[in-house]
């Protein structure tokens, strides 16, 4: 974001500028993630699940690509926002997809092995991310120029981006609808109720479960992008200090700050496999709503515990992944969850909407950590710790809605 903002005429980003404008590039991202599922979910009841997942796996890797030819703030925002269009409309057709296809008793694992395998892809982003970096410490791409200008790490992180578009290929070749689609697709229900939100609102079940949905969507959703994913924002301040008081230059503290980033991010990933893993079979033996009960409290206690407390290159291996585990397991619970509140020719829609209309609102959320890390507690000395303290309490609004949210446990899918 440094050297986005600095390209712009007679500008000086200061830390608050970057900080700042991280967030609203995050908002955007997630503004286009919302956008997205909504439309894509609408086109899963309509024209398949696998032909729109097709087309949400090619459109979010060829802009996460086209993200690393970014010039300036604003195209780089723009590019974020189409990727995040692909992004947000994978997970709902994906989940009903699967949802569809698995017998009943193997369900909610298929749901969860699903979730949990998203952090192998994770993993490798932040694996990717250690390597360049540390080649970067090593002044590997001193030597390497685009446009008039040495190559920056983050561009060919985006690079990258680009290689999951090959999936869409084999989607488009080997996968098929579910049955259980094909067979709505085919029947005499009239063809303008597949994927309406006309009929998702107009039944007053499916209303209560999309608005139950969306409210903790929202609680889970916010306290990842704009409390959890931040972490590693508060872990590069606390480690620059250290660094520079060694007395490193500025290209050895850069690469080291990459790499401890990356470490971070994995140690989260690896929590984050272990919890949608755990939430899974803890929603087999308790049930949906005690297991997001516990779950909304977990999350709330570790992210606050991390910080408020963390420190030490220590810490950064045993309260990151905690606070994975706990935040990640949410979003197991998701995708178990939201396919099981709607019948076959809204399943695609009602999940989009409940897992993205919380993330319009949740858009706001990475901007207002912006705005409480350089105004309200601008004057701290880690103005970051107390901002997210602050944010961590949204995931209330997921335990005040707990007693709304109707109890599948052992129940077929509607139909």
């Amino acid at each position: 974001m440094l050297e986005l903002l600095a390209a712009s005429p007679g500008k000086t980003p200061s830390v608050e500028d970057v900080n700042a404008y991280s967030g609203y590039a995050t908002s955007i991202f997630l503004l286009g993630w919302a956008t997205g599922g909504l439309a894509f979910g609408v086109l899963g009841d309509r024209i398949g699940r696998a032909t729109t997942m097709f087309w949400t796996i090619l459109i979010y890797s060829v802009f996460t690509g086209f993200s690393a030819l970014a010039v300036g703030f604003w195209d780089f925002a723009f590019y974020r926002f189409l990727t995040g269009l692909g992004v947000g409309g994978e997970f709902a057709v994906g989940v009903a997809l699967v949802a569809e296809v698995m017998p009943a008793a193997s369900r909610p694992y298929a749901l969860g092995a699903l979730q949990a395998f998203s952090a192998i892809g994770n993993l490798t982003a932040a694996a990717i991310s250690i390597i360049l970096g540390e080649l970067e410490s090593r002044h590997f791409f001193e030597s390497w120029h685009w446009n008039d200008h040495p190559i920056s790490v983050w561009r060919l992180m985006f690079v990258v981006g680009i290689v999951p578009s090959l999936l869409a290929i084999v989607i488009r070749r080997r996968l098929h609808e579910p049955d259980a689609w094909r067979l709505n697709a085919e029947g005499e229900m009239d063809e303008r109720k597949r994927g309406s939100y006309r009929e998702l609102f107009g039944n007053r079940r499916w209303r209560r479960n999309a608005l139950v949905g969306v409210a903790l969507a929202f609680s889970g959703v916010v306290g990842l992008w704009a409390v959890g994913f931040f972490s590693t924002d508060l872990i590069q301040s606390v480690l620059r200090k250290r660094l520079e008081a060694q007395g490193l230059p500025e290209s050895d503290i850069s690469g080291k700050l990459k790499i401890w980033t990356g470490i971070a991010f994995m140690a989260m990933n690896v929590g984050s496999f272990l919890g949608i893993f755990a939430f899974t079979y803890l929603t087999a033996y308790v049930g949906r709503r005690l297991a997001f009960a516990i779950t909304f409290l977990a999350a709330m206690t570790s992210t606050a515990a991390v910080f408020l407390y963390l420190e030490t290159y220590v810490q950064i291996f045993w309260m990151v992944p905690l606070m994975g585990f706990c935040q990640l397991a949410l979003f197991g619970g998701y995708a178990i969850y939201f396919p099981e509140l709607f019948p076959t020719h809204l399943r695609s829609t009602g999940t989009s909407f409940c897992y993205n209309v919380g993330r319009f609102v949740a858009a706001a959320g990475p901007s207002a950590l912006g705005v409480l890390t350089s105004q309200v507690f601008a004057s701290e000395r880690e103005p970051l710790r107390y901002a997210g303290l602050t944010l961590c309490s949204v995931f209330l609004v997921g335990l005040l809605v707990l007693p709304f949210a109707p109890e599948t446990k052992g129940k077929p899918l509607p139909a």
